[in-house]
């Protein structure tokens, strides 16, 4: 695969992604390989929106005929009042990651549950939602995404601890179903019994300070998924490797959740490989 692209023509497709900020993202490489690999008349472009700018940004987006954008952090809670069409995923989850433009309409919805549950099933085969209780670190928007994943998989009970334990209760408020919030000081002893442990916190991504968890208590064979993919190998992930338990790295889920994008925008629907994955941890 070549990261080269070839020339737009006028009828060109294009899509973008509203942040602030966005210097940091994958996505436009993601998107660079599939539009690359499926030769499509299209481009993929980060577009920096401060907050105060978000609701002309994306309206002036739609009006310039961009087929959508994704939306990421400030904006995706934010963005949910200027959709004309929202599904009902975007609702339980509280957040918006996609929006297309379509016949004068902005229409909005979420793609990171799938993400993450894409992820789960594909690197960690062996986890059977059903059988046990899952853990849950964190309550901000990646949380609610894989909150409403588990729970819509079967999850007989989902263990959720958050350093700001009424942003967890308002999580298990918003989407109902079988969560227990626990206190911060209660993250070891939550794992015990547990057959995931899912960090959506920023603990332990690179410039951030460390997740500090004994994993003592988390039954052998246990499944441990990061959303951090910076570094890819958390220390997370590595003392969890260490024990026998199966990782999960952060990439995948941003690698799935383009792919209900791309397909909404540019038509084909993408796969997730190997090649993909090596591509977009590359810089050139």
């Amino acid at each position: 695969m070549t990261s080269a692209a070839k020339a737009l023509s006028g009828k060109a497709k294009v899509a973008g992604l509203i942040g602030w900020p966005v210097s940091h993202s994958r996505s436009p490489r993601l998107h660079g390989y599939w539009l690359a690999e499926h030769g499509i008349d299209g481009a993929y472009v980060p577009l920096p929106v401060a907050p105060e700018k978000m609701e002309p940004a994306v309206r002036g987006l739609a009006a310039a005929g961009l087929v959508g954008v994704n939306v990421t952090i400030p904006h995706k809670q934010s963005v949910l009042a200027l959709c004309d069409e929202v599904d009902g995923i975007a609702r339980r989850i509280g957040a918006v990651n996609l929006l297309v433009f379509a016949d004068d309409r902005i229409v909005g919805t979420n793609t990171d549950s799938f993400g993450f549950m894409e992820n789960l099933k594909g690197a960690a085969p062996v986890w059977a939602a059903k059988r046990t209780p899952a853990t849950l670190l964190g309550a901000g928007g990646g949380a609610r995404a894989v909150a409403v994943g588990l729970l819509d998989a079967g999850v007989p009970e989902l263990r959720l601890v958050n350093r700001n334990r009424a942003r967890a209760e308002q999580l298990a408020a918003d989407i109902g179903g079988p969560i227990t919030v626990l206190a911060w000081e209660e993250r070891a002893a939550a794992l015990a019994g547990a057959g995931l442990l899912v960090n959506s916190t920023s603990l332990g991504m690179s410039g951030q300070p460390p997740l500090e968890l004994p994993l003592d208590d988390l039954p052998d064979g246990a499944v441990v998924a990061d959303l951090v993919y910076s570094p890819l190998e958390t220390a997370l992930l590595a003392a969890a490797r260490a024990r026998g338990c199966v990782g999960v790295d952060g990439l995948g889920m941003l690698l799935h959740q383009g792919r209900p994008c791309f397909a909404a925008w540019f038509g084909p629907h993408p796969q997730v490989t190997e090649e993909l994955r090596t591509f977009v941890l590359g810089e050139g």
